[in-house]
């Protein structure tokens, strides 16, 4: 058996669906325009830049999960999902995805976006298992804060191990193992698999894809 990792944002969307979601509570009114776009747009470019504190962003990007029923949180998710993320799916991420699962690789989404707005992203993909950030949970409300290791940088490496062992797999029960990724970020984890592949790459991860001869490609 072989292993298909896939990193989402800028990936297998010609997005960021964390940036797009504040985005898309600022035009519902459900954040303040004026409080809330500047500081998303900046979170945005740090973390292009690999400069991103991870638990000042989770503060950022959670809170308002806690601010609304659940309801109502489910209810902008599906308008976003059909409005603002099925349109810039990758025209190349489903045939890529297709190969793979008509190959019977396990086939896994790794993001640090949070599963809430992840989830029906996966499913609209295809794919069946998610590893994500995790927002907390209270009575099935949320509370504004993570629980567990944000999938982030080291922190994929961490939340892939711990899903493996759960699912009594460790990485020497795969022969190969591809990760598809278009960030800096995801430097440490593409450095653990046998076959990374630089997916329409930000400047830094292009060029040590191509220092090391990673390959190199587009699904756009």
């Amino acid at each position: 058996m072989n292993l298909a990792l896939f990193d989402l944002d800028n990936t297998l969307i010609a997005g960021d669906s964390d940036f797009q979601w504040a985005q898309f509570l600022i035009t519902k009114k459900a954040l303040d325009r004026e409080l809330h776009e500047a500081k998303n747009i900046e979170f945005y470019e740090q973390y292009k830049a690999g400069t991103l504190d991870i638990h000042e962003f989770l503060d950022f990007q959670l809170k308002p999960l806690a601010r609304h029923p659940r309801a109502q949180l489910e209810a902008w998710r599906s308008e976003f999902v059909q409005k603002k993320i099925a349109p810039i799916i990758a025209p190349g991420a489903r045939p890529l995805i297709e190969r793979h699962q008509l190959d019977g690789d396990l086939c896994i989404i790794i993001t640090a976006t949070n599963s809430f707005v992840t989830t029906p992203i996966a499913q609209l993909l295809g794919i069946d298992h998610l590893i994500a950030t995790e927002p907390e949970q209270k009575e099935g409300e949320f509370t504004g804060r993570i629980t567990g290791t944000p999938s982030f940088r080291e922190g994929k490496i961490e939340r892939l191990e711990e899903w493996l062992d759960k699912h009594n797999l460790t990485w020497l029960s795969f022969l190969r193992s591809w990760f598809y990724s278009d960030s800096l970020n995801d430097l440490p984890l593409m450095s653990k698999v046998t076959h990374p592949v630089a997916v329409d790459p930000d400047v830094t991860l292009k060029n040590h894809a191509e220092r090391n001869n990673w390959p190199v490609i587009s699904l756009r």
